[in-house]
């Protein structure tokens, strides 16, 4: 489930106006949002690798709900997608056709149309690798081992260079697992007759990050504001009142 934007920037003017702190309006937040939200889907990655040195080394603990690299992985889901390639001829090579953003890529199916139809797991080389691969009669990639390196290209009409991938042999269809970047959170709003800011609820964005990662949004959010929450119970009650006020609002 994914966090709202609405119950975090109502915790936040919360606390700020109980800190005498003045106000956020809705673009600083917009703004401090998007910022945080990359921080916390970033560290997954370096805090993801040391869990897994853990594993490796049995010192990770392999409980059901206590296994902090799983609960990271977790946290992962909605940012993986399965993401169709289509051949470019322009550019020899498949490219992505439709948003999201890519952030990583993982594993990239090829598949052969034919009989009998093959589907295989692409392995990545660098440039220098794939040519000489390519090149040698001993080495050279088949539709059951194939090889790919991934590059650069400008598709027209566009100006924006679009991750492009070169694949031997050329397959059919090519599916590739990515992680995404998350989405840009944005609480939208309209305007009141006394110049107030009215939550618009449909034109808003929520977090894409898992609701666990609640506290840990309002916190830092607020650091970049200035303030150090020390007692969680702040959070606790802010959000309280931050509910309270959306109760309200649709009462």
């Amino acid at each position: 489930m994914a966090v709202s934007v609405d119950t975090v920037y109502k915790t936040v003017l919360y606390i700020l106006n109980k800190e005498q702190r003045g106000y956020v309006t809705p673009s600083e937040f917009n703004s401090i949002a998007d910022q945080v939200q990359k921080e916390i889907f970033n560290s997954y990655f370096p805090d993801g690798n040391q869990q897994n040195r853990k594993n490796q080394n049995n010192a990770e603990n392999d409980t059901e709900f206590f296994n902090m690299y799983k609960d990271i992985s977790y946290k992962l889901y909605p940012f993986e997608r399965e993401i169709t390639f289509t051949y470019n001829s322009t550019n020899d090579g498949f490219i992505q056709t439709a948003p999201p953003t890519i952030y990583k890529i993982g594993e990239v199916v090829s598949t052969y149309t034919g009989q009998p139809e093959i589907e295989s797991i692409t392995q990545l080389v660098d440039k220098v690798d794939f040519n000489k691969i390519s090149k040698s009669k001993l080495t050279a990639p088949t539709e059951r081992y194939p090889i790919y390196y991934t590059t650069n290209a400008t598709i027209a009409p566009s100006t924006v260079q679009q991750l492009l991938l070169k694949i031997s042999p050329t397959p059919d269809t090519v599916v590739v697992n990515c992680l995404t970047n998350p989405t840009t959170p944005n609480w939208a709003f309209t305007t009141g007759g006394l110049g107030q800011y009215i939550y618009d609820p449909n034109a808003s964005i929520n977090f894409e990050l898992d609701i666990s990662e609640q506290t840990n949004i309002i916190v830092n959010v607020l650091k970049y504001f200035g303030i150090i929450i020390n007692n969680p119970t702040v959070i606790q009650v802010a959000e309280q009142e931050a509910q309270k006020v959306k109760i309200n609002e649709k009462s």
